[in-house]
Parts: C-alpha cells; structure tokens; sequence
C-alpha cells in the first residue's frame, strides 16, 4: 500500500507567538525557539529536563536540523555545536545547554571564540545536575541526605556562565526574564561568532 499523495488531512501548524513577559519557564523557552529559530541553523540540544517540551512548539519553524545526545551521558552540547559550526560555517547553530552537563565540556567555548566559529549558546541555568537528581528518585532513592544532594548542586559556589564565557574569549549575557532573553536571543542570532546566553530558571 502507497502513502497518499494528498496531505490535506494534516492538519496546519502554525509558528508560536513571541513571548513577552514574565518569568522564564520551559513553555516560554519552547514558544521563543518555535517563534524564532532561523531557516537553516543547525540545533546542537543538550536541554535535559529542560526541553522536553521544545519538538511541538518548534515544528512549524523553517528548515532545521535537530542534534541530540542519545541518552546515557551528558557533556556532548558544546563539543557537537563546535562540530557543527566547523562542519557548516554558513548556517547558524544554536546550543541548547544544561549547566550541569555544560560544566563537563566547557572549553569547548575556547574553541569557538578562537576559531571564530557561528555558535549560539543557551545556557539553562537551575544551578542543579537536575538529571541526575531525577535518576535518583527513579532508583527509590528516597531522601538521599543533605551530602548527597549536596553534590548534585551547583549552588556554592554559583555559577557565573557570562564570567566563564567571557574567560574563554565569548561574549556573553544573562537573561532572568522572558524580555530580557528574547532581546539577547534575538542579539546572539544577529551575531557572528560564538555568543552566550546564561537563562536563570
């Protein structure tokens, strides 16, 4: 049996409005990304807990290419958008990325900055290994303990992606808001060269 040549009962997507407002949550970062996301860039997502709402708000965007880790081990965000950028320096990549994983293989941003390479990066800032917190619970962890929870916190001390980025020859910039990241986010795809954003959650 042959697929139909006629699509006419699908129904139509269309792209998501641009958030205004309010503080940042997935909903929103999903709705920005839907809303915003140029033809042809090249998204290199290490989200984790964050973006497992992203695919329905951003499948009536232009043209895109959607990387992601398999599962079973963080850290690959930013090496795979250097990858990405070295392999197709005419279209813009975007890297979605938990801080937790980010920690693993942020010097990739070095190589960014030095190879001048077109890389946007969103950092999703919870200050947690949020992940690894949730694979907890699944074992029946319980209430693991103040020590144990301990090292799965980025907290003390805090992070500071935009220092970090900059110590590493990138410009960066944080956006605690949805106006605030929609302005940077906006900034980043203007840019040519790698480009920080740290998102507060």
């Amino acid at each position: 049996m042959q697929a139909p040549r006629n699509a006419s009962n699908v129904p139509p997507v269309e792209r998501p409005q641009v958030p205004r407002g309010g503080a940042v949550a997935p909903e929103a970062l999903a709705a920005m990304l839907g809303a915003l996301l140029p033809e042809g860039a090249i998204v290199c997502d290490e989200s984790v807990t964050t973006g497992r709402g992203f695919f329905p708000m951003t499948r009536a965007a232009p043209p895109h290419d959607w990387l992601q880790i398999t599962g079973g081990a963080i850290g690959l965000g930013m090496p795979l958008a250097t990858g990405a950028a070295v392999a197709c320096p005419e279209r813009k990549v975007i890297n979605l990325e938990a801080d937790g994983s980010g920690m693993y293989t942020l010097q990739a941003l070095w190589t960014q900055a030095r190879e001048r390479l077109d890389v946007l990066t969103l950092v999703w800032s919870n200050r947690t290994y949020a992940i690894l917190r949730h694979e907890l619970a699944q074992v029946g962890a319980g209430n693991p303990g103040r020590k144990a929870l301990d090292m799965l916190s980025l907290g003390d001390p805090e992070l500071d992606w935009v220092r970090l980025a900059g110590g590493m020859g990138v410009e960066g910039r944080r956006a605690a808001t949805m106006d605030e990241l929609v302005r940077s986010f906006r900034a980043g795809l203007e840019a040519k060269g790698p480009f920080l954003i740290e998102v507060a959650l």
